[in-house]
């Protein structure tokens, strides 16, 4: 019975994931022709994760909307900021679970047949290091106001639009360097840790999941726990994929409101 349960459970989210991953990428003939839609609409912020250069993409992506704001004279962002931390207030992590494209194809480089590895838990903070540093400061002192974190880390952008992008663009290739080298790299590390360790850029390295963390024990969806029905089974801890408690990390700022603890309780005690 929790079996099928469970499995419904899946389908239904990897359902909800798969159309976000859809609706906020609707241009998917662009990949051919390595055109970028540039509509009214990219003055908007996606939910999660989304490259702005993506040749599929609609909306901007709020993380480089944070950065190209405070690179054009030192401003902040106040629409991504705003943007991002009321959505986080309704949703929480729940975004990063339901409708973000990149945790899908994290999701599914898991799914592959492979050992999983436990994350240890001090490489949790390098993503608010990254989300300081990379998207907050340097983005404002550069003196050129890069965006740093896309230029230089965000494996989502390389995937999404800078692979694409040199597939159509002949004329690319012949400026390709280090930078680009480093790129690559990073998005086969970021590749080969998803597939060992569920969603690895999101708990490590992702500042957009940084900031719906922080936020995530304040969020109007959330997982609650009742204590007085908890019957101490441990099933919950067992298939937590994030490796979390939900007796004790219920409002975890890691927990992407998956609902499979909530699923799998025979006491109803997560709700």
């Amino acid at each position: 019975m929790y079996r099928s349960r469970l499995m419904k459970k899946f389908l239904n989210r990897k359902m909800i994931q798969l159309a976000a991953a859809i609706l906020t990428n609707p241009h998917a003939a662009n990949f051919l022709s390595g055109k970028l839609y540039r509509g009214e609409l990219k003055n908007f912020c996606a939910p999660g994760l989304n490259c702005w250069s993506c040749p599929a993409a609609t909306f901007s992506c709020p993380i480089g909307a944070l950065q190209a704001v405070g690179g054009a004279g030192g401003k902040f962002g106040f629409y991504a900021a705003g943007f991002t931390i009321l959505i986080g207030l309704i949703f929480g992590r729940a975004i990063c679970g339901f409708l973000c494209p990149f945790g899908l194809i994290q999701e599914f480089l898991n799914k592959s047949p492979s050992p999983k590895i436990f994350l240890p838990r001090r490489l949790i903070h390098v993503k608010y290091f990254l989300l300081i540093i990379f998207v907050l400061i340097l983005p404002v002192a550069s003196k050129f106001g890069e965006p740093t974190f896309c230029q230089y880390i965000c494996p989502a952008g390389t995937l999404e639009a800078g692979l694409p992008l040199i597939a159509t663009h002949e004329e690319f290739r012949g400026v390709l360097g280090n930078l680009f080298a480093l790129k690559i790299f990073i998005l086969l590390v970021v590749i080969g840790g998803s597939i060992f360790i569920h969603r690895f850029f999101c708990r490590v390295l992702c500042p957009l999941g940084a900031i719906y963390g922080l936020i995530n024990k304040y969020s109007f969806y959330r997982i609650n726990f009742a204590p007085d029905k908890c019957i101490v089974c441990g099933r919950c801890k067992k298939i937590c994929p994030l490796d979390l408690d939900p007796t004790k990390d219920f409002d975890s700022a890691e927990c992407v409101r998956c609902g499979l603890c909530k699923k799998i309780c025979p006491t109803k005690s997560l709700h």
